[in-house]
């Protein structure tokens, strides 16, 4: 079980001292059905290994995670919890949850989504292990694909074996029922697939809806795949969207193919402002001067309408806010 500080002022002053940063303030206070930011990072997070020059290193307020969300359900004596993706800062996000939604759980995950087999979005799953956290039955959600990789697979396999996990198959477009008037469900998106399929999930609230898309080759091939990506805004009051690069930053950027922040910005200028409002920049390289609060590029994200998500916002999923 995860311990609990006495306050908010002695956790806030715990979480500084352990060099990562304060999370942003809590914008569902009185919700009963709330989704939280966790990360925003691409996989390796913010500083990563190899890049010295990182100014991460020693600012600490500059630390960020790989991109993950929770959906909290507090309309029972404990909260249930479900985690998207099982990321490589789990511990830390695990802990980051269990300051803003405490329960006497032990560990107190519900449920894990992933969306794919990229190192940020599932090998966390490895702190729930025989050495580690020792976990009953966790279920994880995963597409056929992802299934037979984490059963056929070591160490993955071992969590199945042991029973630490329990992989619950999930299907395209077919939605899983979690809680009442809460539910999940996955769609696939392109996206490279060394091991897997992809898919972004539609979280479904009592009353709101949000989409969560942190990994895709472009929004053009999107399109040639039959969904429009307006279409799924415009039917969502929050939409998490990958946001890896800014622009060129990066001299083979050619060879990960992400839709660009400027390049995506130019395309949905022409939706309305409360669509364009609704976006919520998400997975982030280390590289993408937009993960640097205040930089020009963060203003500039911005001043035409959209917004970089924070690590710890909170967003109601019922109806009124």
């Amino acid at each position: 079980m995860y311990r609990k500080c006495p306050g908010m002022l002695l956790a806030a002053c715990a979480w500084i001292a352990a060099g990562f940063p304060v999370a942003a303030p809590a914008q569902a206070d009185t919700c009963d059905v709330t989704l939280m930011v966790l990360g925003i990072a691409q996989d390796a997070g913010r500083p990563q290994l190899g890049h010295p020059e990182d100014p991460a290193w020693t600012d600490r307020s500059l630390v960020r995670h790989a991109a993950s969300l929770a959906l909290v359900d507090t309309r029972g004596e404990e909260p249930r919890r479900w985690l998207f993706e099982a990321t490589p800062d789990v511990r830390v996000q695990l802990d980051m949850l269990d300051r803003r939604f405490p329960t006497e759980a032990y560990v107190g995950v519900d449920g894990i989504f992933l969306t794919h087999a990229h190192i940020g979005h599932y090998t966390g799953l490895m702190h729930f292990g025989f050495e580690a956290a020792r976990t009953d039955g966790v279920p994880v959600y995963a597409m056929p694909e992802l299934k037979r990789f984490l059963e056929t697979n070591g160490p993955w396999d071992q969590l199945v074996d042991y029973g630490n996990i329990a992989i619950v198959p999930l299907a395209d477009n077919v939605s899983v029922e979690l809680a009442d008037q809460v539910s999940v469900t996955p769609f696939e998106v392109p996206h490279r697939r060394e091991y897997a399929e992809t898919v972004g999930f539609r979280i479904d609230g009592p009353g709101r809806r949000a989409i969560f898309i942190p990994d895709i080759d472009s929004w053009e091939a999107f399109d040639e795949a039959g969904t429009r990506i307006e279409a799924l805004i415009a039917a969502a009051d929050l939409a998490f969207l990958d946001a890896t690069f800014y622009g060129d930053e990066l001299p083979d950027i050619s060879r990960f193919p992400h839709p660009k922040i400027l390049d995506q910005m130019d395309r949905f200028d022409t939706m309305a402002a409360k669509d364009k409002a609704k976006i919520r920049f998400i997975h982030l390289n280390h590289s993408n001067p937009a993960l640097t609060p205040g930089s020009k590029e963060a203003q500039t994200v911005q001043a035409r309408g959209y917004a970089v998500a924070a690590e710890g916002e909170t967003h109601c999923l019922e109806a009124g806010y």
